[in-house]
Parts: structure tokens; C-alpha cells; sequence
């Protein structure tokens, strides 16, 4: 079933980041990047007595968290400046037999169990395709954003920057190896954005939006 992916256009005499937007866009290029601990003691703890593996539930949780606020879905199409209703995550596949990895993706939907399904769906059609896409004579949707995870290293801060003059102001989240302390498993989450889209206090956002969820996860299965 193909995504219903709308892209809202933006009035950009009214837009409130007109200025902004136009600064960090066209006078000063600039992203950034942020990394925070996460705490995800019940959310393991949940999916580990449902038999749920964490790394699809980390993707689901992200893009849900991610599409709350539009300034993580914003986008040029056609010349225009806009918004999607949602966002795709796509995610880093790891094949053990050559140590490299393949890009995939889903399809979200709020329905956690539906997407898990999708996930299931679609690693196990793609597990044997390696080089960069998993889905050969596919392309990701026009909404595909970053998302994985780096599950060897426990990082204090992991950031790239690399726009290469093209107009992408999507997120990409990235996630390290869990650790615990003081009786609580933390994961370490970095955020990389562009500045002409968001500024920290949507990160602040994204990052208690994202901690209150995971605190609650039982209620998504």
C-alpha cells in the first residue's frame, strides 16, 4: 500500500521563520547537532517481555515524536517551501557476512503494531540485498529521512554536517550503544538538524516529547 505523503506548502509572506529561514538557508548555511541521554529503562524493559526487538520501536518512536512539529518535516519541492503530513524513516540494515550495510525503509503509521508488522515485512524481503538501497529498482519516498543507530560504541556526541549545496532540511537521528547507570539503562541519542528549520528549543521538544513516551511505551502496544 503506497503512502498517502502530502506536502503542504508554506506562505512565505506570513511565515513566522521567513527571516530565519532565508538567514541560515542563504547567508549562513549552518547545522548543528545534539546529543542527549535517553532513558529507556521501561521501554526495554516492556519490549523485552513482549518479544519485541528495541530497534524497530526506536524507529517508530523517533518519526512519531519527529512529525509533532513541523519544523522536522520541512522541505522544498517544485520551488516551494513547505511541510509533509509525515515522515519515512529510513534505517541502516547490517549484513554480518561483509560487515557493511544496506539502506531500508517503512512505511509509518501511528499504529505501532502495524508498522512493526511493515518492518518485519519488509526486512525480511530485503535481508540478502546488499549495496546502499535494500530495495533494488526502488527509491525512497520524497518524506525518507535518517534515522539509525551505531549499537558497538557508547558516544558522547555524533555529528555530521554534509549538505553539499542541496536544499535538505530533514533531521537525522542517530542512536549509541545502551548503558546503565544508577540503576537505569540510558541510550544516547543525537539529533543533527539545519538551523534554518529548527533552533534549540525544538530540539527541547523533540527530546521531552520523545523521553515521556518512551517512559510510557506499554500504552503504544
Amino acid at each position: 500500500m503506497e503512502q498517502n505523503i502530502k506536502f503542504i506548502p508554506i506562505n512565505m509572506e506570513t511565515w513566522h521563520r521567513r527571516e530565519v529561514f532565508w538567514y541560515f538557508s542563504k547567508m549562513a548555511p549552518t547545522g548543528y547537532s545534539l546529543t542527549v541521554d535517553i532513558d529507556i529503562t521501561n521501554m526495554h524493559s516492556v519490549l523485552k517481555n513482549a518479544q519485541i526487538p528495541f530497534y524497530p520501536a526506536y524507529l517508530w518512536l523517533v518519526t512519531k515524536t519527529l512529525i509533532t512539529q513541523p519544523e522536522f518535516t520541512t522541505a522544498v519541492k517544485d520551488g516551494k517551501v513547505g511541510f509533509y503530513n509525515s515522515l519515512t524513516p529510513m534505517y541502516a540494515v547490517f549484513h554480518d557476512d561483509d560487515k557493511t550495510f544496506s539502506l531500508n525503509w517503512t512505511e509509518f503509521n501511528e499504529d505501532f503494531s502495524l508498522f512493526y508488522n511493515s518492518y518485519l515485512k519488509d526486512v525480511e524481503e530485503n535481508k540478502d540485498n546488499h549495496g546502499i538501497l535494500a530495495k533494488k529498482g526502488q527509491m525512497p519516498p520524497e518524506n525518507a529521512y535518517t534515522v539509525s543507530c551505531l549499537p558497538w560504541v557508547n558516544f558522547k556526541h555524533f555529528a555530521v554536517h554534509s549538505y553539499e549545496n542541496k536544499q535538505y532540511y530533514f533531521p537525522s537521528v542517530e542512536s549509541g550503544k545502551f548503558y546503565e547507570k544508577e540503576g537505569r539503562l540510558l541510550m544516547p541519542l543525537t539529533i543533527t538538524c539545519h538551523h534554518a528549520t529548527t533552533d534549540g528549543w525544538h530540539i527541547n521538544q523533540f527530546m521531552e516529547r520523545m523521553q515521556a513516551d518512551a517512559d510510557r511505551f506499554e500504552i503504544f502496544l
